[in-house]
């Protein structure tokens, strides 16, 4: 394949990431689209900055080999600290979560006061407080480390009292906050939107990344004339750096039935 019918290419620290895949087979039924998770090696969140650009410049590079058009960083934490340097040593367009989410947050906030949840490193960059300032420097922000959401994810305790006190402890100083709208900012916490959803009340938007992030890739697609045309059936490839079975197991709880293959991925480093 060649131009426009070329797989857009994803890729993610594990498998959170599978929650931008199903936003972009929603929002873009037409696109191809090859994932890899980089399973051997999560979390992204506990790690260093220098460690997650080297991870991330690897997905990348293994990617592009298999004849991407462009890459969509389905994982808060490469978007947060990766993304000015992969978009400096790669010419195909690179799309992060962070700014569309932001974005969203910022349209939807009625009282100026947004909060973001996720990794450690992602919280700690601090990239959601810099994009949602650019675009609305009155806007006030509170967040909230929650590394305990992406087990309670891949356990698939979603519900129950478990998830209930997990969620509880963690966004008790977001409720004394009177914020109107919370980020989700890591892409396993959609699977937790129900519980977060009970505990914040229905006065507090949440924002899906993922979402936006798909509404993005659109745009960016038919800016470079880039969309495929429909004429040919897509295709999902699904990689990962170990545990392929296991990979297969919890995706369905991202993506349903997983409609593509899973093979294992043998990244450059």
């Amino acid at each position: 394949m060649s131009g426009a019918q070329q797989p857009i290419g994803v890729f993610d620290s594990g498998i959170g990431g599978l929650t931008v895949v199903k936003a972009l087979i929603t929002n873009l039924p037409q696109e191809s689209i090859i994932y890899c998770g980089d399973t051997a090696r999560v979390p992204y969140g506990t790690k260093s900055k220098s460690t997650i650009v080297r991870f991330s410049l690897e997905n990348v590079e293994f990617l592009l080999r298999l004849g991407v058009k462009c890459i969509v960083i389905a994982c808060n934490t490469s978007s947060s600290w990766a993304l000015p340097t992969l978009r400096k040593f790669f010419k195909v367009p690179i799309i992060g979560v962070i700014r569309p989410g932001a974005s969203a947050a910022v349209r939807l906030s009625k009282n100026k006061r947004i909060g973001v949840v996720g990794t450690r490193a992602t919280i700690n960059s601090k990239a959601y407080d810099a994009a949602i300032h650019r675009l609305d420097p009155a806007v006030k922000v509170f967040s909230q480390c929650c590394p305990l959401f992406v087990p309670l994810v891949e356990e698939g305790w979603t519900q129950g009292a478990i998830c209930r006190n997990v969620v509880e402890t963690y966004l008790r100083p977001l409720q004394k906050q009177r914020i109107d709208t919370l980020i989700l900012g890591c892409t396993h916490y959609p699977l937790l939107a129900q519980a977060i959803r009970q505990v914040m009340g229905a006065g507090v938007s949440l924002v899906d990344s993922g979402e936006q992030t798909a509404s993005d890739v659109r745009a960016v697609l038919a800016g470079n004339d880039m969309l495929a045309n429909g004429r040919l059936k897509p295709r999902y490839r699904f990689f990962v750096t170990d545990e392929p079975a296991h990979f297969h197991q919890v995706g369905h709880r991202f993506l349903g039935q997983l409609a593509g293959s899973v093979e294992r991925a043998h990244l450059q480093g």
